[in-house]
């Protein structure tokens, strides 16, 4: 993996990667000549024992522009520049503008409950210099430099002081919230680890205490000896719907062998991860013809330097579908009590996208 450190015009930072060495002579554009000075906060929940981020100027961000106005999109003149520079390059990563969480935050505001400034930080990963290209069209070569990009990413924000967790994912579709179409993701990087990992990391280490191995290791030998949810499986990488999925098409990604986070995969577990993150996505792709809308968030070990043997790096899809004719969202139960009610099987749900054939065949691809 190749990569180049560039400063934009209002002093934000962008890293570009290639599985080529990347030209000199590149230079970082931005839409913006001045600094945001972006200052969010946090609060705290006392009811649910939860910090909330505060960031109104996140209001201002740009919605759903048309294609003439995407940012995302390389320079092609000078005097409208976008964020993303011209020129030989695969991935672009760099600092949101709008951010959640800031490494720079300061003085939060008194209020009602405790707050603490958000020193926390946000990034755009963008997957590709095609706008009208998506994640599940990339290369293998392609998703196999993601994987080590986040790798890269986690062990340079998460060697902050400030910086506890780091979260790779990536919105797709206008139905989970993207206001911007180009193939992208983000990082957010909290200086806490938040509640729904630090829950999960709970689980696992108080199994690990109990058996001595992976809680989620265990889960995929176990579903791969059932083959009933398998999706996918070689011998470094698993994709399967979970016998408890909460949300109709659920479906975990993961290495079959114990791997902490993203840095500490080998080249055969990324090679393998590659090849079962894709066959999920063709398969989503391809189930309703149609593009298909999800949250795919990736969970890995908090950036505190601690071995954690309990804990496996994974991802988890939220697919939004329920049948082809209606979106599946949360309601009472599931918001109000945080008990999900599923009207669909996990088998059901599996067996529909084991039926979905697709092809990994790089010459059938078109490279982006």
């Amino acid at each position: 993996m190749h990569s180049k450190d560039l400063k934009k015009p209002d002093g934000r930072n962008i890293t570009l990667y290639s599985n080529q060495p990347i030209p000199d002579g590149i230079t970082a554009p931005s839409p913006f000549a001045e600094p945001q000075h972006a200052n969010p906060h946090l609060r705290w929940h006392p009811l649910r024992g939860e910090w909330v981020t505060y960031a109104a100027f996140r209001q201002n961000r740009t919605y759903q522009p048309p294609p003439q106005y995407n940012p995302l999109a390389p320079v092609s003149d000078p005097e409208h520049p976008t964020e993303m520079p011209a020129g030989d390059y695969e991935i672009a990563v760099f600092d949101n503008r709008f951010p959640s969480l800031a490494l720079e935050s300061r003085d939060p505001p008194s209020v009602t409950v405790p707050t603490a400034p958000a020193n926390g930080h946000c990034e755009v990963v963008v997957f590709t210099q095609k706008p009208d290209a998506a994640l599940a069209a990339l290369p293998l070569s392609r998703i196999e430099l993601l994987l080590a990009v986040w790798g890269d990413r986690t062990q340079r924000i998460g060697a902050h002081q400030h910086i506890h967790y780091v979260l790779p994912f990536e919105n797709r579709g206008a139905e989970v919230g993207v206001t911007l179409h180009h193939p992208h993701g983000q990082i957010y990087s909290y200086p806490f680890v938040p509640a729904v990992p630090a829950r999960m990391l709970a689980q696992e280490r108080e199994y690990f205490l109990q058996h001595g191995s992976s809680l989620l290791c265990d889960m995929a030998r176990d579903e791969a000896a059932d083959g009933k949810r398998v999706l996918y499986q070689d011998e470094h990488a698993i994709a399967f719907v979970p016998a408890c999925a909460r949300y109709p098409y659920e479906v975990w990604v993961m290495p079959t062998a114990p791997c902490k986070d993203f840095a500490a995969l080998t080249p055969p577990q990324r090679a393998g991860l590659a090849r079962a993150l894709k066959t999920v996505l063709l398969k989503f792709e391809t189930l309703w013809n149609r593009p298909f809308p999800y949250l795919m968030a990736w969970y890995q070990a908090p950036t505190d330097g601690a071995a954690h043997p309990e804990t496996q790096l994974h991802a988890q899809f939220y697919p939004p579908y329920r049948t082809k004719d209606r979106l599946k969202y949360l309601a009472g139960t599931e918001l109000a009590a945080g008990m999900f009610a599923m009207d669909v099987l996990p088998e059901t749900t599996a067996y529909e996208l084991q039926q979905v054939e697709v092809s990994l065949d790089e010459r059938e691809e078109v490279h982006a």
